[in-house]
Protein backbone atom coordinates (compact mmCIF):
# COMPACT_ATOMS: atom_id res chain seq x y z
CA UNK A 1 0.00 0.00 0.00
CA UNK A 2 1.36 3.44 -0.88
CA UNK A 3 2.30 5.73 1.95
CA UNK A 4 0.25 8.70 3.16
CA UNK A 5 2.96 11.04 1.92
CA UNK A 6 2.40 9.97 -1.66
CA UNK A 7 -1.06 11.46 -1.67
CA UNK A 8 -0.55 14.81 0.04
CA UNK A 9 0.73 17.53 -2.32
CA UNK A 10 3.85 19.05 -0.83
CA UNK A 11 4.86 22.47 -2.05
CA UNK A 12 8.55 21.66 -2.34
CA UNK A 13 8.09 18.50 -4.39
CA UNK A 14 8.53 18.38 -8.14
CA UNK A 15 5.06 18.13 -9.66
CA UNK A 16 4.85 15.87 -12.69
CA UNK A 17 1.86 15.15 -14.95
CA UNK A 18 1.18 12.01 -12.86
CA UNK A 19 1.55 13.93 -9.59
CA UNK A 20 -0.82 16.85 -10.04
CA UNK A 21 -1.74 18.86 -6.93
CA UNK A 22 -5.15 18.17 -5.49
CA UNK A 23 -7.59 20.93 -6.40
CA UNK A 24 -10.51 21.91 -4.22
CA UNK A 25 -12.88 23.29 -6.84
CA UNK A 26 -15.24 25.99 -5.62
CA UNK A 27 -16.88 28.81 -7.54
CA UNK A 28 -15.46 32.23 -6.71
CA UNK A 29 -17.47 34.45 -4.42
CA UNK A 30 -18.83 37.75 -5.64
CA UNK A 31 -16.09 40.37 -5.86
CA UNK A 32 -17.09 43.81 -4.63
CA UNK A 33 -15.05 46.03 -6.91
CA UNK A 34 -14.89 49.38 -5.15
CA UNK A 35 -12.55 51.27 -7.46
CA UNK A 36 -14.45 53.49 -9.89
CA UNK A 37 -17.87 52.67 -8.41
CA UNK A 38 -19.66 55.98 -7.95
CA UNK A 39 -22.51 54.75 -5.77
CA UNK A 40 -22.43 56.11 -2.25
CA UNK A 41 -22.10 52.81 -0.38
CA UNK A 42 -19.02 51.52 -2.21
CA UNK A 43 -17.51 55.02 -2.26
CA UNK A 44 -17.92 55.19 1.51
CA UNK A 45 -16.30 51.82 2.07
CA UNK A 46 -13.41 52.68 -0.26
CA UNK A 47 -12.86 56.00 1.54
CA UNK A 48 -12.88 54.37 4.99
CA UNK A 49 -10.54 51.55 3.99
CA UNK A 50 -8.07 54.10 2.65
CA UNK A 51 -8.42 56.29 5.73
CA UNK A 52 -7.62 53.31 7.93
CA UNK A 53 -4.71 52.32 5.71
CA UNK A 54 -3.18 55.79 5.94
CA UNK A 55 -3.88 56.55 9.59
CA UNK A 56 -3.68 53.31 11.54
CA UNK A 57 -1.01 50.67 12.00
CA UNK A 58 -1.81 47.04 11.26
CA UNK A 59 -0.55 46.00 14.72
CA UNK A 60 -1.04 47.99 17.92
CA UNK A 61 -1.10 47.81 21.74
CA UNK A 62 2.57 46.87 22.10
CA UNK A 63 2.30 45.06 18.75
CA UNK A 64 -0.01 42.42 20.29
CA UNK A 65 -3.36 43.30 18.68
CA UNK A 66 -4.41 43.26 15.03
CA UNK A 67 -6.25 46.02 13.21
CA UNK A 68 -9.64 44.46 12.42
CA UNK A 69 -11.21 47.57 10.93
CA UNK A 70 -11.10 46.34 7.30
CA UNK A 71 -12.69 43.05 8.40
CA UNK A 72 -15.71 44.56 10.11
CA UNK A 73 -16.19 47.28 7.49
CA UNK A 74 -16.18 44.75 4.65
CA UNK A 75 -18.34 42.26 6.55
CA UNK A 76 -20.91 44.89 7.47
CA UNK A 77 -20.91 46.19 3.89
CA UNK A 78 -21.55 42.68 2.60
CA UNK A 79 -24.46 42.33 5.03
CA UNK A 80 -26.00 45.55 3.72
CA UNK A 81 -24.68 48.30 6.01
CA UNK A 82 -25.60 51.85 5.05
CA UNK A 83 -22.95 54.55 4.65
CA UNK A 84 -24.00 55.94 8.03
CA UNK A 85 -23.51 52.55 9.68
CA UNK A 86 -20.10 52.19 8.05
CA UNK A 87 -19.02 55.61 9.33
CA UNK A 88 -20.24 54.68 12.81
CA UNK A 89 -18.25 51.44 12.76
CA UNK A 90 -15.16 53.36 11.68
CA UNK A 91 -15.58 55.97 14.41
CA UNK A 92 -16.01 53.38 17.16
CA UNK A 93 -13.35 50.92 16.04
CA UNK A 94 -10.71 53.54 15.23
CA UNK A 95 -10.76 54.84 18.82
CA UNK A 96 -8.78 51.78 19.91
CA UNK A 97 -6.27 51.86 17.06
CA UNK A 98 -2.88 53.57 16.92
CA UNK A 99 -1.04 55.69 14.36
CA UNK A 100 1.90 54.35 12.41
CA UNK A 101 5.36 54.66 13.93
CA UNK A 102 8.67 54.39 12.13
CA UNK A 103 10.43 51.05 11.91
CA UNK A 104 14.07 50.60 12.99
CA UNK A 105 15.14 50.63 9.33
CA UNK A 106 13.81 50.44 5.82
CA UNK A 107 13.46 47.17 3.91
CA UNK A 108 14.84 46.53 0.42
CA UNK A 109 14.44 43.83 -2.21
CA UNK A 110 17.65 42.07 -1.25
CA UNK A 111 16.86 41.80 2.47
CA UNK A 112 13.05 41.70 2.75
CA UNK A 113 13.07 38.17 4.18
CA UNK A 114 15.71 39.01 6.78
CA UNK A 115 13.19 40.69 9.07
CA UNK A 116 10.33 38.18 8.83
CA UNK A 117 8.58 37.79 12.15
CA UNK A 118 9.82 41.10 13.56
CA UNK A 119 6.70 43.16 14.26
CA UNK A 120 8.70 46.34 14.74
CA UNK A 121 9.09 46.42 10.96
CA UNK A 122 5.38 46.64 10.18
CA UNK A 123 5.66 50.16 8.72
CA UNK A 124 8.77 49.24 6.74
CA UNK A 125 7.11 46.15 5.27
CA UNK A 126 3.97 47.97 4.19
CA UNK A 127 6.11 50.74 2.67
CA UNK A 128 8.21 48.14 0.86
CA UNK A 129 5.21 46.37 -0.62
CA UNK A 130 3.55 49.65 -1.59
CA UNK A 131 6.71 50.81 -3.35
CA UNK A 132 6.94 47.52 -5.20
CA UNK A 133 3.28 47.80 -6.16
CA UNK A 134 3.81 51.23 -7.70
CA UNK A 135 7.26 50.87 -9.23
CA UNK A 136 7.40 47.23 -10.32
CA UNK A 137 3.82 46.05 -10.74
CA UNK A 138 1.96 49.08 -12.16
CA UNK A 139 -0.50 48.94 -9.25
CA UNK A 140 -1.51 45.37 -10.11
CA UNK A 141 -1.79 44.08 -6.56
CA UNK A 142 -2.45 40.48 -7.65
CA UNK A 143 0.95 40.43 -9.38
CA UNK A 144 2.43 41.75 -6.16
CA UNK A 145 0.81 38.94 -4.18
CA UNK A 146 1.99 36.40 -6.75
CA UNK A 147 5.61 37.47 -6.34
CA UNK A 148 5.88 37.87 -2.59
CA UNK A 149 3.26 35.43 -1.32
CA UNK A 150 3.57 32.40 -3.61
CA UNK A 151 7.18 32.19 -4.78
CA UNK A 152 10.40 30.90 -3.25
CA UNK A 153 11.47 27.75 -1.42
CA UNK A 154 9.51 28.78 1.68
CA UNK A 155 6.69 30.91 0.27
CA UNK A 156 5.03 33.37 2.60
CA UNK A 157 1.65 31.73 1.98
CA UNK A 158 2.74 28.74 4.04
CA UNK A 159 2.92 30.89 7.18
CA UNK A 160 -0.49 32.57 7.05
CA UNK A 161 -1.71 31.10 10.36
CA UNK A 162 0.85 33.04 12.35
CA UNK A 163 -0.79 35.67 14.53
CA UNK A 164 -3.94 33.56 15.07
CA UNK A 165 -4.63 33.45 11.35
CA UNK A 166 -4.96 37.21 10.84
CA UNK A 167 -2.75 37.31 7.72
CA UNK A 168 -4.96 34.61 6.18
CA UNK A 169 -8.14 36.48 7.11
CA UNK A 170 -6.80 39.78 5.78
CA UNK A 171 -5.77 38.22 2.47
CA UNK A 172 -9.29 36.89 1.98
CA UNK A 173 -10.75 40.37 2.26
CA UNK A 174 -8.19 41.73 -0.21
CA UNK A 175 -9.44 39.35 -2.89
CA UNK A 176 -13.10 39.68 -2.05
CA UNK A 177 -13.02 43.48 -2.21
CA UNK A 178 -10.33 43.84 -4.87
CA UNK A 179 -8.42 46.18 -2.56
CA UNK A 180 -4.77 46.98 -3.02
CA UNK A 181 -4.71 48.65 0.41
CA UNK A 182 -5.89 45.48 2.13
CA UNK A 183 -3.53 43.44 -0.05
CA UNK A 184 -0.42 45.35 1.05
CA UNK A 185 -1.63 45.16 4.64
CA UNK A 186 -2.08 41.40 4.27
CA UNK A 187 1.48 41.09 3.02
CA UNK A 188 2.64 43.21 5.93
CA UNK A 189 0.81 40.99 8.40
CA UNK A 190 2.12 37.83 6.75
CA UNK A 191 5.67 39.18 7.03
CA UNK A 192 5.50 40.48 10.60
CA UNK A 193 3.55 37.52 12.02
CA UNK A 194 5.60 34.87 10.23
CA UNK A 195 6.70 32.33 12.82
CA UNK A 196 7.63 28.69 13.43
CA UNK A 197 4.25 27.41 12.16
CA UNK A 198 5.34 27.66 8.52
CA UNK A 199 7.69 24.72 8.96
CA UNK A 200 4.85 22.22 9.24
CA UNK A 201 3.89 23.00 5.65
CA UNK A 202 7.33 23.76 4.24
CA UNK A 203 9.04 20.68 5.67
CA UNK A 204 7.51 17.44 4.31
CA UNK A 205 8.91 15.40 7.19
CA UNK A 206 6.11 16.64 9.44
CA UNK A 207 3.52 15.00 7.18
CA UNK A 208 3.58 11.36 8.14
CA UNK A 209 1.21 8.48 8.82
CA UNK A 210 -0.89 8.85 11.96
CA UNK A 211 -1.91 5.95 14.24
CA UNK A 212 -5.57 6.69 13.44
CA UNK A 213 -7.41 8.62 10.75
CA UNK A 214 -10.76 10.09 9.83
CA UNK A 215 -12.26 12.22 7.09
CA UNK A 216 -14.32 14.07 9.73
CA UNK A 217 -12.73 16.96 11.66
CA UNK A 218 -15.59 16.82 14.18
CA UNK A 219 -14.94 13.13 14.81
CA UNK A 220 -11.29 13.89 15.47
CA UNK A 221 -12.15 16.81 17.74
CA UNK A 222 -14.46 14.53 19.71
CA UNK A 223 -11.64 12.03 20.09
CA UNK A 224 -9.25 14.81 21.08
CA UNK A 225 -11.67 16.06 23.74
CA UNK A 226 -11.49 12.63 25.39
CA UNK A 227 -7.77 12.01 24.91
CA UNK A 228 -6.34 11.85 28.43
CA UNK A 229 -2.83 12.49 27.14
CA UNK A 230 -3.84 16.16 26.88
CA UNK A 231 -5.26 16.36 30.41
CA UNK A 232 -3.51 18.83 32.66
CA UNK A 233 -1.20 20.29 30.03
CA UNK A 234 -2.29 23.83 30.91
CA UNK A 235 -3.85 25.33 34.00
CA UNK A 236 -5.81 28.10 32.28
CA UNK A 237 -7.19 28.44 28.75
CA UNK A 238 -5.61 31.03 26.47
CA UNK A 239 -3.63 31.91 23.39
CA UNK A 240 -0.41 31.85 25.41
CA UNK A 241 -0.68 28.05 25.51
CA UNK A 242 -0.08 27.63 21.78
CA UNK A 243 3.69 28.06 21.67
CA UNK A 244 4.42 25.70 24.60
CA UNK A 245 1.96 23.23 23.07
CA UNK A 246 4.13 22.96 19.96
CA UNK A 247 7.37 23.14 21.92
CA UNK A 248 6.56 20.46 24.46
CA UNK A 249 3.82 18.31 22.90
CA UNK A 250 4.37 18.56 19.17
CA UNK A 251 4.13 14.82 18.47
CA UNK A 252 0.75 14.55 20.18
CA UNK A 253 -0.72 17.44 18.23
CA UNK A 254 0.70 16.25 14.91
CA UNK A 255 -1.00 12.88 15.38
CA UNK A 256 -4.32 14.68 15.04
CA UNK A 257 -3.06 16.99 12.30
CA UNK A 258 -2.02 14.05 10.15
CA UNK A 259 -5.08 12.03 11.14
CA UNK A 260 -7.44 14.16 9.07
CA UNK A 261 -7.25 12.11 5.91
CA UNK A 262 -7.09 14.51 2.97
CA UNK A 263 -6.40 11.85 0.38
CA UNK A 264 -8.77 11.95 -2.59
CA UNK A 265 -11.17 9.08 -3.26
CA UNK A 266 -9.65 6.08 -4.96
CA UNK A 267 -6.30 6.53 -3.21
CA UNK A 268 -6.81 3.97 -0.49
CA UNK A 269 -8.21 6.56 1.86
CA UNK A 270 -10.13 5.38 4.88
CA UNK A 271 -12.94 7.62 3.77
CA UNK A 272 -13.46 5.70 0.52
CA UNK A 273 -15.67 7.26 -2.10
CA UNK A 274 -16.74 10.07 0.22
CA UNK A 275 -13.22 11.34 0.76
CA UNK A 276 -13.17 13.84 -2.07
CA UNK A 277 -11.43 17.16 -1.44
CA UNK A 278 -14.57 19.28 -1.73
CA UNK A 279 -16.46 17.14 0.79
CA UNK A 280 -13.51 17.33 3.17
CA UNK A 281 -13.42 21.10 2.99
CA UNK A 282 -17.17 21.26 3.52
CA UNK A 283 -16.75 19.14 6.65
CA UNK A 284 -14.09 21.56 7.88
CA UNK A 285 -16.47 24.50 7.53
CA UNK A 286 -19.16 22.66 9.46
CA UNK A 287 -16.58 21.98 12.17
CA UNK A 288 -15.54 25.64 12.28
CA UNK A 289 -19.12 26.73 12.98
CA UNK A 290 -19.60 24.00 15.58
CA UNK A 291 -16.40 24.96 17.39
CA UNK A 292 -17.73 28.45 17.99
CA UNK A 293 -21.41 27.78 18.68
CA UNK A 294 -21.74 24.14 19.80
CA UNK A 295 -19.08 24.37 22.51
CA UNK A 296 -21.17 26.84 24.54
CA UNK A 297 -23.46 25.27 27.12
CA UNK A 298 -26.90 26.91 27.18
CA UNK A 299 -27.11 29.67 29.77
CA UNK A 300 -23.34 30.32 29.89
CA UNK A 301 -23.01 32.66 26.87
CA UNK A 302 -19.33 31.65 26.90
CA UNK A 303 -18.35 32.29 23.27
CA UNK A 304 -14.62 31.93 22.99
CA UNK A 305 -12.63 34.77 21.47
CA UNK A 306 -9.96 32.44 20.12
CA UNK A 307 -12.32 29.87 18.64
CA UNK A 308 -14.05 32.56 16.58
CA UNK A 309 -10.77 32.98 14.71
CA UNK A 310 -10.99 29.34 13.62
CA UNK A 311 -14.32 30.19 11.97
CA UNK A 312 -13.21 33.44 10.35
CA UNK A 313 -10.01 31.78 9.12
CA UNK A 314 -12.12 29.03 7.55
CA UNK A 315 -14.18 31.72 5.84
CA UNK A 316 -10.97 33.19 4.44
CA UNK A 317 -9.94 29.79 3.08
CA UNK A 318 -13.29 29.54 1.32
CA UNK A 319 -12.73 32.96 -0.29
CA UNK A 320 -9.16 32.11 -1.32
CA UNK A 321 -9.45 28.59 -2.71
CA UNK A 322 -10.89 29.68 -6.10
CA UNK A 323 -8.03 32.17 -6.61
CA UNK A 324 -5.04 30.36 -5.11
CA UNK A 325 -2.64 28.40 -7.34
CA UNK A 326 -3.78 24.75 -7.08
CA UNK A 327 -0.54 23.61 -5.45
CA UNK A 328 -1.50 25.60 -2.36
CA UNK A 329 -5.08 24.34 -1.98
CA UNK A 330 -4.39 21.41 0.34
CA UNK A 331 -1.55 23.17 2.22
CA UNK A 332 -3.80 26.13 3.05
CA UNK A 333 -6.58 23.86 4.29
CA UNK A 334 -4.05 21.93 6.34
CA UNK A 335 -2.83 25.22 7.81
CA UNK A 336 -6.38 25.90 8.93
CA UNK A 337 -6.62 22.45 10.51
CA UNK A 338 -3.36 22.98 12.39
CA UNK A 339 -4.66 26.31 13.69
CA UNK A 340 -7.98 24.75 14.68
CA UNK A 341 -6.27 21.97 16.63
CA UNK A 342 -3.83 24.29 18.36
CA UNK A 343 -6.52 26.73 19.43
CA UNK A 344 -8.82 23.92 20.55
CA UNK A 345 -6.18 22.45 22.83
CA UNK A 346 -5.12 25.92 24.02
CA UNK A 347 -8.65 26.68 25.23
CA UNK A 348 -8.75 23.31 27.03
CA UNK A 349 -10.84 21.27 24.58
CA UNK A 350 -14.47 22.19 25.29
CA UNK A 351 -16.68 19.37 24.06
CA UNK A 352 -18.63 20.00 20.87
CA UNK A 353 -22.32 19.18 21.38
CA UNK A 354 -24.67 20.16 18.58
CA UNK A 355 -27.63 19.68 20.92
CA UNK A 356 -26.58 22.95 22.54
CA UNK A 357 -27.98 24.75 19.49
CA UNK A 358 -31.80 24.97 19.52
CA UNK A 359 -33.51 23.82 16.34
CA UNK A 360 -36.59 26.02 16.76
CA UNK A 361 -35.93 29.11 14.69
CA UNK A 362 -39.10 30.83 15.92
CA UNK A 363 -39.67 32.11 12.41
CA UNK A 364 -36.31 33.88 12.24
CA UNK A 365 -34.54 34.06 8.89
CA UNK A 366 -31.17 35.14 7.57
CA UNK A 367 -32.61 38.62 7.24
CA UNK A 368 -33.13 38.65 11.01
CA UNK A 369 -29.55 37.53 11.63
CA UNK A 370 -28.15 40.13 9.23
CA UNK A 371 -30.06 42.87 11.01
CA UNK A 372 -28.75 41.68 14.35
CA UNK A 373 -25.23 42.02 12.96
CA UNK A 374 -25.92 45.57 11.80
CA UNK A 375 -28.19 47.01 14.50
CA UNK A 376 -27.72 45.13 17.78
CA UNK A 377 -25.58 46.38 20.62
CA UNK A 378 -22.76 44.24 19.18
CA UNK A 379 -22.84 45.82 15.72
CA UNK A 380 -19.43 47.42 16.27
CA UNK A 381 -17.81 44.24 17.60
CA UNK A 382 -15.66 43.07 14.71
CA UNK A 383 -15.63 39.40 15.63
CA UNK A 384 -19.39 39.22 16.23
CA UNK A 385 -20.11 40.69 12.80
CA UNK A 386 -17.44 38.58 11.08
CA UNK A 387 -18.74 35.37 12.65
CA UNK A 388 -22.25 36.00 11.37
CA UNK A 389 -20.87 36.86 7.95
CA UNK A 390 -18.83 33.64 7.89
CA UNK A 391 -21.84 31.49 8.75
CA UNK A 392 -23.91 33.26 6.11
CA UNK A 393 -21.28 32.59 3.43
CA UNK A 394 -20.98 28.94 4.45
CA UNK A 395 -24.74 28.53 4.02
CA UNK A 396 -24.55 30.13 0.58
CA UNK A 397 -21.62 27.95 -0.44
CA UNK A 398 -23.04 24.59 0.60
CA UNK A 399 -26.76 25.17 0.83
CA UNK A 400 -28.64 24.88 4.10
CA UNK A 401 -31.44 22.41 3.46
CA UNK A 402 -31.79 21.51 7.14
CA UNK A 403 -31.12 25.07 8.36
CA UNK A 404 -28.06 23.97 10.35
CA UNK A 405 -26.09 27.11 9.55
CA UNK A 406 -29.12 29.33 10.09
CA UNK A 407 -29.89 27.71 13.46
CA UNK A 408 -26.29 28.30 14.58
CA UNK A 409 -26.36 31.91 13.39
CA UNK A 410 -29.73 32.68 14.99
CA UNK A 411 -28.68 31.21 18.31
CA UNK A 412 -25.30 32.94 18.28
CA UNK A 413 -26.73 36.32 17.26
CA UNK A 414 -29.28 36.24 20.10
CA UNK A 415 -27.29 34.45 22.81
CA UNK A 416 -24.03 36.39 22.48
CA UNK A 417 -23.14 38.61 25.45
CA UNK A 418 -19.46 39.25 24.85
CA UNK A 419 -16.30 37.21 24.40
CA UNK A 420 -14.64 34.87 26.84
CA UNK A 421 -10.84 34.89 26.56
Amino acid sequence: MASFLSYVPLVNRLVTPRDEPTTISLPPVEVHALEGNKDRRPRTLRHLLRANHINHSILYHDLQFDNHLPHILCSAYHLGATPEQLYHIYDVESKTLEPWTDSPAQIAEDDWRDFLGDKRYQRAYVDFFEDALAMKHAYNWKELIEKYMFKGDEPLVNGLIGGLGHPLIHLGYAYEFDSREIATEALGLAATQYNFLHRYIDDPSYTRPAPFSSTSPLELLDRLASDTRFDGLFREPGYANIEPLFRDHEDLLLEYWNAWDLRPSGSGSAGGANADPLALFRASQEAAVALLVATVRPGTHAYNFFLVHVLTASHAVRILLPVLPPRFHVPVVRQWWLLALAVYVAVLRPRVDRDYVPRDLKGKSWRYVEQRALTSEWATDAHYVKAIRAMREAARTWGDVHDNYLAAAVWFSDDFEGWVH
